[in-house]
C-alpha cells in the first residue's frame, strides 16, 4: 500500500507542521492511509466515530437522510478541509449524525481516535487547527440552513447550476440530492428554466444558455 508523504499532508494542512517530529511520524504511519474507491461508504448514521480524516486526494459527500427518505447534502470535504460530523462525534463521544461516502477516488489519512484526543489535549497547533476548520464548516452550515429557509428553491437551483459551469453533466435526482428537494421538482424548474430559454436539457445533461438570465433568477430579480 502506498503512503502519504510528510510533504503531501504539510501542503494541504500547513498548521500541522508545529507537530512534534513523532506526532507527525504517527500520523503518517503506512497503516492510517486510506485509498478507497468512488461510491465507498466511510460512515453511516448511529455507528461509532473512528477516527479523524484528512483528506489528501479526492472528494467526500456528507449526507443527511430524513425519516422519509429524503436526503441533502451538507457539505464536501476535499483535500485540505475537515469533516464536522466527525469531529463533533470526537469531541462529544456520540455517534455520527450523517452519512459519508466518496464521490471521487479517495486517499486520506485517518487519525485514530485516541491520538486525536492526545493532540487536542497536549498540542496547541493541532487543537488550534481543528477548531478553525470547525469555524469555518460552521459558517458553511449556517449559509445554507438560510439558504434553504429563506431562499426560493428556483433561485438556489440558479445559483448551483451557476456554480457548476456552462456544461453540466448530472441526473435530477443528483441535483434534487444536493438540494433537498425531489426530483419531480426539480425537473419542473429544469424545463421551466428550459422553456424561458436559460438551459437546455439533454440526458443526464444541462448546458446553459443565458448565465445573465440564470444570475437574475438567482438573484431574485427574474422576470
Amino acid at each position: 500500500m502506498s503512503t502519504v508523504s510528510r510533504e503531501q499532508l504539510l501542503s494541504l494542512y500547513p498548521a500541522l507542521s508545529q507537530l512534534s517530529p513523532g506526532d507527525l511520524a504517527a500520523l503518517l504511519r503506512p497503516e492510517a492511509a486510506m485509498h478507497l474507491p468512488a461510491g465507498t461508504r466511510l460512515f453511516a448514521e448511529a455507528q461509532p466515530c473512528g477516527g479523524f480524516p484528512l483528506v489528501v486526494a479526492g472528494s467526500i459527500k456528507v449526507v443527511k437522510t430524513a425519516a422519509n427518505g429524503r436526503e441533502m447534502l451538507l457539505y464536501r470535504v476535499e483535500p485540505g478541509d475537515s469533516c464536522i460530523i466527525s469531529s463533533s462525534c470526537l469531541l462529544g463521544h456520540t455517534p455520527y449524525t450523517a452519512r459519508g461516502e466518496t464521490e471521487t477516488g479517495v486517499t486520506l489519512l485517518v487519525v485514530p481516535v485516541q491520538l486525536f484526543e492526545k493532540l487536542l489535549a497536549e498540542n496547541r497547533e493541532f487543537r488550534g487547527f481543528v477548531f478553525h476548520l470547525f469555524a469555518d464548516r460552521i459558517a458553511e452550515l449556517m449559509q445554507l440552513v438560510e439558504e434553504v429557509a429563506f431562499h426560493r428553491l428556483d433561485q438556489r437551483l440558479a445559483r448551483l447550476l451557476l456554480a457548476r459551469g456552462d456544461d453540466i453533466q448530472s441526473t435530477h435526482q443528483a441535483l434534487a440530492d444536493e438540494l433537498g428537494s425531489v426530483r419531480e421538482i426539480v425537473s419542473r424548474l429544469l424545463k421551466g428554466f428550459a422553456a424561458d430559454g436559460l438551459v437546455s436539457l439533454g440526458r443526464e445533461h444541462i448546458a446553459l444558455l443565458d448565465r445573465n438570465g440564470l444570475q437574475r433568477l438567482a438573484e431574485g430579480n427574474a422576470g
